[in-house]
C-alpha cells in the first residue's frame, strides 16, 4: 500500500506527515484491498482543509473531506469518515449472496 502526502499553499512538517501516514495505514483494518491512499492538505486564510482519497481494487474509490479544527483534527475526521465508508462497503459485498434469505417468524 502506498501513502502519498501532499499539500497546497502550505508546507507539511515531518510530524504532520508521520501522523497522516499512521492514520492512513490503519485504514487497512477495515478493508484489506486498499492499493493507494492520498492525503492532501490545503491551507486557506484561517482554515486547513484535508482530503483523503483511497483507491482500492476494482476501481473502488473512497473520498473524505474535513475542514473543522486544526490539521490533526481534520486528519482524524477524514479517517473516521473513511472507516465508516470502508466498513459499509465491506459489509455490502460480504453479505451480497445471502440478502434474499428470510427466516420464518417463530411464535413464543
Amino acid at each position: 500500500m502506498i501513502v502519498t502526502v501532499s499539500a497546497r499553499h502550505m508546507d507539511v512538517t515531518d510530524t504532520l506527515r508521520s501522523y497522516a501516514e499512521l492514520k492512513a495505514g490503519k485504514l487497512t483494518r477495515y478493508y484489506d484491498r486498499i492499493q493507494e491512499i492520498e492525503v492532501v492538505f490545503d491551507a486557506g486564510k484561517d482554515t486547513v482543509n484535508v482530503e483523503m482519497i483511497v483507491n482500492a481494487e476494482h476501481r473502488n474509490m473512497f473520498i473524505a473531506n474535513h475542514n473543522e479544527g486544526d490539521a490533526y483534527a481534520c486528519i482524524d475526521g477524514c479517517a473516521h469518515k473513511l472507516e465508516r465508508q470502508l466498513s459499509e462497503h465491506k459489509q455490502i459485498h460480504r453479505n451480497r449472496k445471502h440478502s434474499g434469505v428470510k427466516k420464518p417468524a417463530t411464535k413464543v
